[in-house]
């Protein structure tokens, strides 16, 4: 056992000393490899990003209130009398004047240009309260002001100034200006005037518009009907007592959840497509990569055919020949997809982009996400494709006849 550890070792030490004479068709293998991963991090970095920015938007201790059986915000809907009832359920949060932190948001989208396309996409439009401010605790205003109540003002989400442009006249005399504070937007016949920009720490808020909860009910002539209700819940009341109380209530037929909870459901569609289209065409091109790394251990293999005759002759196994083309293989593939893991963190990590979300039909925003376990992942998945192609020539190495590689001494 020890004599076949100690040949192992000096078998592997010698085929790796000698990757910088074969330096030529080494990095054809680790650009293969690095090539495949490159594409493989990067598409399944978009899942990570949508998911961050969808589960990193709710909060445990805050609940989504919806009309019962509605799968997403646009289709649920509570009149003003349901709203006001809030007030008596116990478990939710109270301010210092024992009122309810409750929102009663008002949700739809909007038709707004795209700054990187020649088309138009849904931007949500929200009409909230003061309250919503409270029950959001990454809301930060980074520039501008907020909206004045009982006006036409908006504030916009960080990504959706990234992401949208305003579009003003026609022809010649068209102007296209920052979705940015300080410009108008017409929307639903009403000229809408940008006055902040906000964050909240990448969360789905900052896909959206919000604007004064009344004066977006009276622009799309809904009466005073609210879709969702958040509720903040009291120190201590699990979530399960704010639907026992509400399901009790006959005033009531809800569907009640976390807010963490209503967005993770939402992105779990989304992600599902994302990461199973990014693996398909991981093992697509993996196999292309798999038998550009196996022409590369052949050549290596065919061009060390006297090397392996003579340490054949000297009386090293037919293990010790295979475990070391494979060492290198493993080598070279975990260098490959360790390079293409790393671009993909340069070139991508935090770079922003927009999808559509398919519960309300709007675009959402997301930065491309590239996590440790992303890049875990593509050193293990390149280190596995050179593995994989190591095997038969580590088994022809092994055959290969002594005296055959003799004769090319």
């Amino acid at each position: 056992m020890a004599n076949a550890i100690e040949q192992i070792g000096a078998v592997t030490a010698m085929n790796l000393r000698n990757i910088p004479e074969r330096w030529s068709s080494s990095l054809v293998a680790v650009l293969g490899i690095g090539g495949v991963t490159l594409v493989l991090v990067s598409l399944l970095s978009i899942g990570a990003g949508f998911s961050k920015a969808l589960e990193g938007s709710g909060s445990a201790d805050t609940a989504m209130i919806m009309r019962s059986g509605s799968a997403s915000e646009m289709q649920s809907y509570f009149g003003p009398e349901q709203v006001t009832a809030l007030n008596d359920i116990n478990g939710i949060a109270r301010n210092d004047k024992k009122e309810p932190l409750i929102s009663g948001e008002v949700f739809g989208v909007v038709s707004a240009q795209m700054k990187t396309k020649d088309s138009s996409a849904n931007l949500p439009l929200r009409g909230v309260g003061p309250n919503a401010f409270l029950l959001r605790k990454h809301f930060k205003l980074v520039k501008g002001r907020m909206f004045k109540p009982g006006t036409s003002e908006i504030i916009v989400g960080e990504g959706a100034a990234e992401q949208f442009v305003i579009v003003e006249g026609k022809g010649a005399a068209m102007r296209i200006l920052p979705f940015d504070v300080g410009n108008k937007v017409r929307w639903l016949n009403t000229d809408w005037q940008i006055v902040g920009r906000f964050t909240d720490d990448g969360g789905m808020a900052e896909s959206e518009a919000w604007a004064d909860a009344p004066v977006v009910q009276q622009a799309w002539q809904r009466g005073p009907v609210v879709q969702t209700v958040r509720a903040r819940l009291a120190d201590g009341v699990p979530l399960k007592t704010l639907k026992d109380a509400l399901s009790k209530d006959s005033r009531f037929s809800v569907d009640v959840m976390s807010e963490k909870q209503f967005y993770a459901d939402q992105q779990k569609a989304m992600s599902d497509i994302i990461n199973k289209v990014g693996v398909w065409i991981g093992v697509i091109m993996g196999l292309a990569a798999l038998f550009a790394a196996l022409n590369t251990l052949e050549s290596a293999v065919a061009s060390r055919v006297r090397e392996i005759a003579t340490l054949r002759a000297m009386g090293f196994g037919a293990g010790p020949v295979v475990f070391s083309v494979l060492v290198e293989a493993m080598i070279l593939g975990a260098i490959g997809g360790l390079v293409g893991g790393v671009f993909a963190y340069v070139f991508l990590n935090g770079m922003t982009t927009s999808t559509l979300n398919f519960a309300s039909f709007s675009q959402i925003t997301y930065a491309f996400t590239v996590t440790p376990m992303l890049l875990l992942l593509g050193i293990v998945y390149g280190l596995l494709l050179c593995l994989l192609a190591g095997i038969l020539p580590g088994v022809r190495a092994a055959r290969l006849p002594i005296t055959a590689g003799l004769r090319e001494l």
